[in-house]
């Protein structure tokens, strides 16, 4: 072959000759070969990848979800149990499965209240017996082991439900808050709960107990990021202040009154409690923790 055409040839020797050929020969023939198998290698490689990614995001949002939203098969039986006349008296009434809630709790009374959401505004939804809150009577529980219940203003986040309580089902209220522990009060633990007995927390029936806790889990599922519970000695009408102005509680009790006809004054919308100089102090509450 002349030189002139041997631009684009690449050589390799044989024992006995010099053989010349096109660059390009030596590439094409395991292309051609093996070409379609390392294709479909890297198509199965880049599916398994993908796959592998998509469940490690799910296990991660799984994990993320039960540590937020706490389950059990206690909790899920109560669910079927509960859901089905729930959301048909929630729809009779208005309200979408999932609507914010707000409790009120009345130790006099022994009435809690479950109040639902609707177009900005809270409407009672029911109310339910309180069983026992202890023996000690109305006044703020002041330290571990009175045997007392708290009273005052508090709220309940995802991670203070428990549907595996040996009470059936169970959230804590928080105590002591930022007042109590302004005041020196001690004590933890203090729930919500079933199985109708108690030495210092409020006992509902299981029945109420799964009610409540249904409809809480689903508002804090739906974004509602807590729930608040106001616990009053009584139902804090002028009279029944009245009635009670000799008690050391009084100055206390005339502060959380002040919460109570807020509540009303605002078209049934609770407000933010902060603590101000020793004193609740009120506010609107604001679109992030009141959605």
């Amino acid at each position: 072959m002349p030189k002139k055409y041997w631009k684009g040839y690449n050589e390799y020797r044989l024992p006995h000759r010099l053989v010349r050929r096109p660059a390009s020969a030596g590439k094409d023939r395991p292309r051609q070969r093996y070409g379609p198998i390392l294709s479909e290698m890297k198509r199965s490689v880049s599916w398994q990848v993908g796959l592998l990614l998509v469940l490690a995001l799910a296990a991660l949002f799984s994990e993320s979800h039960a540590e937020r939203f706490p389950s059990s098969r206690r909790l899920r039986k109560a669910v079927r149990r509960q859901r089905p006349l729930l959301e048909r008296s929630m729809i009779e009434k208005g309200f979408d499965w999932g609507s914010p809630i707000y409790l009120r709790i009345f130790k006099a009374e022994k009435q809690l209240e479950l109040w639902l959401k609707r177009e900005g505004r809270f409407h009672i939804f029911k109310s339910y017996p309180v069983c026992s809150y202890g023996g000690k009577g109305v006044g703020p529980k002041t330290r571990q082991g009175d045997g007392r219940a708290p009273e005052g203003f508090y709220f309940v986040s995802s991670r203070q439900m428990n549907p595996g309580s040996r009470y059936h089902l169970a959230f804590n209220l928080g105590y002591p808050n930022d007042y109590d522990r302004c005041h020196g009060r001690t004590g933890s633990a203090l729930m919500v709960h079933g199985r109708c007995v108690s030495i210092g927390c409020f006992a509902m029936t299981d029945e109420a107990m799964e009610e409540l806790y249904v409809l809480a889990d689903a508002a804090l599922d739906r974004g509602q990021p807590f729930f608040r519970v106001h616990i009053f000695p009584f139902r804090m009408t002028e009279r029944n202040m009245q009635s009670h102005r000799s008690s050391p509680w009084y100055g206390f009790w005339s502060n959380l009154k002040t919460g109570y006809d807020w509540f009303s004054a605002h078209g049934n919308r609770p407000p933010d409690a902060t603590v101000l100089r020793g004193r609740y102090a009120f506010a609107a509450a604001s679109s992030v923790s009141d959605p």
